[in-house]
């Protein structure tokens, strides 16, 4: 599947983007500058560009008005939906203004819910969503892995293949039941049959 990376202006210690034939680069305000420092070159750049104190050179620039309703990253997922593309992977979301971070991982719920997907990239950690779906993990994963109910409650909840496991359980958005699950060496996987999941997982492998 064809990805679309995107980097916004969070915190981004080391920018390593894998691009493949058919993907997309963009540049969400801040975020052009880790491009710029990582050397590599983004195939569009959006933003009112507050955070730049200059204007970037790419193939194509759209420029925004500060004053609006949706974050620069939400905008450029806007555009690579527009593109086409329906795999997100984000760059320099997270870190930095808390509500910045708070914001893309309801953008990433909201395209979940939306039958597409997304990869928030966190240093080791990626934080991605599930909407009434499921998501398997190799042998090879180890590490911490987290799942938390981002809508009311999510039903019908199985964890297979990890320390703790889950049958037919319920998770609601105010009692985190399953953070600080773990790998074991097992294929694992997480369903979830109603409702909207945040999980979160290590890439020490």
């Amino acid at each position: 599947m064809k990805s679309c990376h995107i980097v916004g202006a969070g915190e981004c210690n080391e920018l390593i983007i894998k691009k493949e034939s058919g993907d997309l680069i963009i540049a969400a305000d801040g975020g052009y500058a880790y491009l710029e420092k990582a050397g590599i070159k983004p195939d569009i750049a959006i933003g009112d560009f507050d955070s730049l104190n200059f204007s970037p050179v790419c193939e194509k620039v759209i420029k925004l008005n500060p004053i609006k309703d949706i974050t620069d990253m939400y905008a450029a997922v806007n555009v690579g939906i527009e593109e086409g593309y329906s795999c997100f992977h984000l760059y320099g979301a997270t870190g930095g203004r808390i509500d910045h971070t708070i914001a893309n991982i309801q953008l990433i719920a909201s395209l979940a819910q939306n039958k597409m997907k997304a990869f928030i990239h966190d240093g080791n950690t990626v934080i991605t969503a599930i909407c009434n779906d499921s998501l398997e993990f190799s042998t090879e994963n180890k590490g911490y892995i987290s799942v938390f109910s981002h809508s009311e409650k999510c039903s019908g909840v199985y964890l297979k293949g990890l320390k703790y496991m889950l049958e037919n359980a319920e998770l609601t958005n105010t009692f985190p039941l399953g953070v600080s699950n773990e790998f074991i060496g097992e294929k694992s996987e997480i369903i979830i049959g109603n409702g909207t999941a945040i999980v979160t997982y290590s890439l020490n492998y």
